[in-house]
C-alpha cells in the first residue's frame, strides 16, 4: 500500500506564517478596541473636568481641624467725623475698605484678605443697636480674597457716637489637625471588606475542599459512576467560574438586599468554583507512590485519601486559600460598588454625590490594603512552600 506523505513546510516559512498570523491578530485587536493614545493625551491636556477629578482623587480627605465661626469687624463712621475711624490690620484675615469713613449714600469698595478660599460669605453692617443690616453675598477666590461694592445708607449712620461696623462671618479652622471623619468611615468600610473576603473564602474552602476530590481524575475517575461524577463536578466549577462576581453581586443585592451579605454570597460562589479547580489540580499532581503503598497494604479508599493524599496537598491548599483571600479583598471592592457593601459601596456613594476628596481617601485605602494583603500572602505562601 502506497502512502504519500506531504512534504513538511520549511521551518523558516512556518515561523514566518506564525509571525504574520500574530501580527494580523494584533492589528485586528488594535482596530477592534479602538486604541487611540493621541486622543488620551489630548484629553489629559484639554479636559479640565477630568484633571480636576484626578486632582481630587490625588488629594484625599485625611486631615481635619475643628471649625469655629469668627466674625471680622471694622468700624466705619457715617458720616465722616461722627466717630473714630477703624484701623485695618496689617496681616491675617482682615477687611480693608477703600475709605476710612463715608458720607451718606456714598459708594465704596470693601476688600477681604487671607480669608477661607473659595468660600461664599455675606458682607453686612453691624448697626449701633447691635442689629445687622444685610449686604451682598460674596465669594472668595483661591487666595481667600474678595472685592465688593458697598453703600453707606442712612440706616447705618453713627448713633450717639457709636459707628456702624462692616462685618463678615467666616468659619476658621481651630485646634490641632486630626484624622478627618472620612478616615474613620473608610477604616470601617475597609474592615468590612476584609472580613467579607474572609467569610467568603472560608465558606468556599469548606465546600470546595471536598468537591475538589470529586473533580480529581486520579481519585474519582474510575468506572462509569466515577467518570460521571468527575465530569459533573468539573462542569460545575467551569460554569460558575465563567460568571463575573459583579453580576452575581447585583443579583443577590436584589434578592437579599443591598449590603455586605449579598457581596459575601456572590464572592463565595465564585471562590468555590475557582478554589475547587485549583484544589483538584493539586490533588491530581500528587505523588502516586504513597497511595500505591497504602493500597498494597489493604487500606480502603478513605484511608488512602486520609494518609496518602491529604498530607501531600495541605501546603498547596493553604497556599491557594491565602492567595485567594488576597484576590477576594480586591474583588470585594468591585462587587461593593454595585451594592455589595464594604469599601466599594462607600466609594460609589462618594463618587455619586461628588465628594471626590472622600472618594480619594477610599481609593488610597484600597491601594494600601491590597498592597499589604499581597505582601503578607506572598510571605505566608513563601514559608509554606
Amino acid at each position: 500500500m502506497n502512502t504519500t506523505r506531504r512534504p513538511a513546510l520549511p521551518s523558516s516559512l512556518r515561523t514566518t506564517l506564525i509571525a504574520l498570523g500574530v501580527i494580523a491578530a494584533y492589528v485586528i485587536a488594535w482596530r477592534g478596541s479602538q486604541v487611540d493614545f493621541p486622543r488620551l493625551f489630548r484629553a489629559l491636556a484639554t479636559n479640565e473636568k477630568g484633571r480636576e477629578l484626578l486632582g481630587d482623587f490625588m488629594t484625599p480627605d485625611i486631615v481635619a481641624r475643628d471649625i469655629a465661626p469668627v466674625t471680622l469687624q471694622l468700624p466705619l463712621p457715617v458720616p465722616c467725623g461722627s466717630a473714630p475711624e477703624g484701623e485695618v490690620a496689617a496681616s491675617g484675615p482682615r477687611l480693608a475698605p477703600s475709605v476710612a469713613c463715608a458720607e451718606l449714600r456714598e459708594k465704596f469698595t470693601v476688600e477681604g484678605f487671607d480669608l477661607a478660599p473659595n468660600t461664599e460669605l455675606q458682607l453686612r453692617w453691624r448697626l449701633p443697636s447691635d442689629q445687622y443690616f444685610p449686604g451682598p453675598f460674596i465669594a472668595t477666590d483661591a487666595d481667600g480674597h474678595f472685592s465688593a461694592e458697598f453703600e453707606a445708607r442712612p440706616i447705618v449712620a453713627t448713633k450717639d457716637g457709636v459707628p456702624s461696623k462692616i462685618e463678615v462671618e467666616l468659619l476658621v479652622p481651630v485646634g490641632n489637625p486630626k484624622p478627618s471623619p472620612a478616615v474613620y468611615e473608610v477604616l470601617d468600610a475597609i474592615v468590612i471588606t476584609i472580613f467579607m473576603a474572609l467569610m467568603a473564602t472560608t465558606a468556599a474552602v469548606i465546600i470546595a475542599a471536598p468537591l475538589s476530590f470529586l473533580a480529581a481524575s486520579n481519585i474519582t475517575k474510575h468506572g462509569p459512576m466515577g467518570a460521571a461524577m468527575y465530569y459533573l463536578t468539573r462542569t460545575f466549577f467551569s460554569v460558575f467560574r465563567s460568571y463575573e462576581p459583579i453580576i452575581l453581586a447585583m443579583l443577590f443585592a436584589f434578592w437579599v438586599g443591598f449590603g455586605a451579605f449579598a457581596g459575601v454570597i456572590a464572592l463565595a460562589i465564585i471562590t468555590i468554583a475557582s478554589l475547587g479547580k485549583l484544589y483538584s489540580e493539586a490533588v491530581e499532581h500528587i505523588d502516586p507512590g504513597p497511595m500505591e503503598a497504602l493500597t498494597a497494604t489493604g487500606a480502603n479508599r478513605i484511608q488512602v485519601i486520609l494518609y496518602g493524599v491529604i498530607p501531600q496537598i495541605v501546603p498547596d491548599f493553604l497556599s491557594f486559600t491565602i492567595y485567594h483571600w488576597d484576590i477576594n479583598v480586591r474583588i470585594s471592592t468591585i462587587i461593593g460598588y454595585v451594592g455589595g457593601g464594604g469599601i466599594g459601596y462607600y466609594l460609589a456613594q462618594m463618587i455619586n454625590t461628588s465628594q471626590n476628596n472622600k472618594a480619594g481617601t477610599a481609593i488610597w485605602a484600597i491601594v494600601i490594603v491590597v498592597w499589604a494583603m499581597d505582601f503578607l500572602s506572598a510571605e505566608i505562601r513563601k514559608r509554606l512552600t
